[in-house]
């Protein structure tokens, strides 16, 4: 099965609120080696003029995967988990993730690209605080690979 070109345009129900964890955010910045004072200590992050530890950037994926996880439950998709790679990830910020932040992301589908079978799906997740305001938006591209073929006059 290709993957369905209707994707595009396609937008997913909200996600539940997800409320950013201090302790969360000292896991990730240890995770990415991201050693800045603001990820991990609070008065470090207060002195910067946060209300407590700062998120590094990529920590939005935490909230953007559960996006994707419902792009991945469609039937309809064609696309096949054991042949996706994560191929590209974009990030463009309105204000940086703090702890104690109640985040909402809806996904959207914005485009498929064919290329020999394979197919890459672009998609953006607008990320949301608990007040409706942007935070974040995080583009990801999905490489799906293409079938193989099952011939039986090919060699193995």
């Amino acid at each position: 099965m290709a993957v369905n070109q209707d994707l595009v345009g396609r937008e997913f129900p909200p996600t539940a609120p997800y409320l950013v964890g201090r302790e969360k955010v000292r896991e990730f910045a240890r995770a990415v080696f991201a050693d800045a004072p603001q990820h991990t200590d609070v008065a470090a992050a207060q002195a910067l003029g946060f209300a407590d530890v700062v998120a590094p950037p990529t920590f939005a994926m935490v909230i953007q995967d559960q996006t994707l996880q419902q792009l991945l439950a469609q039937e309809d998709s064609g696309i096949v988990l054991a042949r996706t790679i994560h191929a590209e990830q974009r990030f463009t910020y309105t204000r940086p993730i703090v702890a104690g932040d109640e985040l909402t992301a809806q996904l959207r589908v914005t485009g498929i690209r064919m290329m020999g079978g394979n197919a890459m799906i672009t998609s953006e997740a607008e990320i949301t605080d608990e007040a409706g305001a942007h935070v974040v938006t995080a583009t990801s591209v999905l490489l799906v690979g293409a079938e193989q073929s099952t011939d039986e006059g090919e060699a193995a």
